[in-house]
């Protein structure tokens, strides 16, 4: 775009914050609230405690650790509620995550369930899918818009 900021969504706030949410974390951009802060794997790290990593987190989720469920039902419902901006605004065929929490399989269906709360309609149907080359899409595709450069 014109000031180069096109798909800068991770400094948008989070929508819809409850009590626990504000003022939120400060963001290395000067602001707070932004969805980086909430939807990235050190966000769910942070939610839990900052004692473990995502990766740890997600493991003790799926042992039934219930402190680790609670803050990855958190990150689903935090991810449904800035996905759902995009939805309502632009309405797309087709969501790709991308980033290391995208390595998540239950997140797929986790977000299917939890994003129609979030669309304005009564139907939806965009599905949410894992990018083709996994959390090193954005560095595949970097370096083949490097290698095309005219």
């Amino acid at each position: 775009g014109r000031n180069g900021i096109a798909g800068e969504w991770g400094h948008s706030p989070l929508p819809w914050p409850n009590a626990e949410e504000t003022p939120g974390p400060q963001c290395w951009c000067g602001r707070r609230t932004c969805l980086e802060l909430w939807i990235s794997g050190s966000g769910l790290a942070r939610d839990h405690g900052g004692s473990l990593t995502a990766e740890e987190v997600i493991a003790a989720g799926l042992r039934d650790e219930a402190p680790a469920r609670a803050a990855y039902q958190r990150y689903v419902n935090r991810l449904a509620r800035g996905l759902a901006v995009v939805c309502n605004l632009i309405d797309p065929d087709v969501i790709i995550l991308g980033g290391g929490m995208s390595n998540v399989a239950a997140l797929y269906g986790d977000l299917a369930k939890a994003l129609p709360a979030y669309v304005f309609s009564d139907q939806f149907a965009t599905q949410v899918l894992p990018a083709l080359h996994g959390d090193s899409s954005g560095v595949r595709g970097a370096a083949w818009l490097w290698t095309n450069d005219p």
